[in-house]
């Protein structure tokens, strides 16, 4: 069960071990974190069901796994140790609510070590929290065009979940919100539109959802390949991938963001420029209503996104 404000267990090295257990010497988070990667996944409840149900795990999985290798952290773990080990810490911390899963791998033994010396060994934890969906709440945000640039492959690769990568959003964000606004939309070195910290941008405009290519500096997101696939094969809309003009956005029918933590966010003003009506448009508000229904295991379209917990089966805990 969860003690206070966090689970009873974490997974930390090919052991499930109680929080207050998982410490490492403070010396050693020197150097851990800079070439650090991870994931954020959602496992989504329904009441109903009873169930937990986790939102394209393997997918994620892979993801960290082409993190791990493109920042050199070599692990002897594979995708079915830690698919295994995520499952098994859900029903162990008795997830019975919408539930964050954060895989994080980094350089241990970093303590005394130069910035320049490669790991040979990473060290791999999983921990999860509560995370409630937004996705019903008829919730939009403002957002600004940041004067931060967003990075490009040939400066650290944005295509990856890297930690270091996030204090470029970071520094957009803070920005934002000291000038008034909720959230940031970063441009590209060649001046177009990438991504806002931490999501994907979509626009739609004359019924089509048009959103940015990953080549313009983008995260490889799994959500946003989600939403263009039921854009797509359940709206019947055209979806198209190219690189979109600041301009553009304020001209926008409607647009809204997508990403783990976001979900689908719907954006009411760029630069205090209205998108559309100012509400949340009829494309975004059928997207949230399917994606809702395919997290919470309430359609079989898209049911091989979707890794079923088991959380009432329970598990021995170590």
């Amino acid at each position: 069960m969860a003690t206070g404000e966090h689970p009873a267990f974490l997974w930390w090295n090919g052991k499930q071990v109680r929080w207050e257990d998982a410490t490492i010497h403070v010396t050693d988070l020197a150097w851990s974190t800079v070439g650090a990667v991870f994931e954020g996944i959602r496992a989504y409840w329904n009441e109903d069901h009873q169930e937990l149900y986790v939102f394209r795990l393997r997918e994620h999985l892979d993801r960290l796994m082409d993190s791990m290798r493109l920042v050199r952290l070599p692990t002897t773990y594979g995708v079915d140790d830690l698919r295994e080990a995520t499952l098994t810490l859900l029903k162990a911390n008795e997830s019975r609510e919408d539930t964050y899963i954060r895989p994080l791998a980094y350089s241990s033994g970093t303590s005394c070590k130069r910035l320049s010396e490669s790991s040979s060994n990473a060290a791999l934890l999983i921990n999860t929290n509560p995370m409630p969906s937004k996705l019903a709440s008829g919730e939009s945000i403002k957002v600004k065009v940041s004067s931060w640039t967003r990075i490009s492959d040939n400066v650290m690769p944005p295509r990856i979940k890297n930690i270091s990568n996030y204090r470029n959003g970071q520094l957009a964000s803070m920005e934002a919100r000291a000038d008034g606004y909720d959230n940031a939309i970063l441009l590209s070195p060649q001046a177009k539109v990438s991504e806002a910290p931490g999501a994907c941008v979509m626009m739609v405009k004359h019924g089509k959802l048009i959103t940015p290519p990953t080549t313009d500096g983008i995260l490889e997101s799994i959500t946003r390949d989600a939403v263009m696939t039921m854009a797509s094969e359940s709206l019947r809309l055209d979806v198209v991938e190219r690189s979109i003009d600041r301009t553009e956005l304020y001209l926008a029918d409607e647009l809204f963001l997508c990403g783990t933590a976001f979900e689908i966010t719907p954006v009411a003003e760029v630069d205090r420029y209205q998108v559309g009506t100012g509400g949340i448009g009829e494309v975004t508000s059928q997207l949230q209503l399917l994606f809702e229904n395919v997290l919470r295991g309430k359609e079989d379209e898209f049911a091989s996104w979707r890794t079923v917990v088991g959380v009432e089966a329970g598990v021995a805990a170590d």
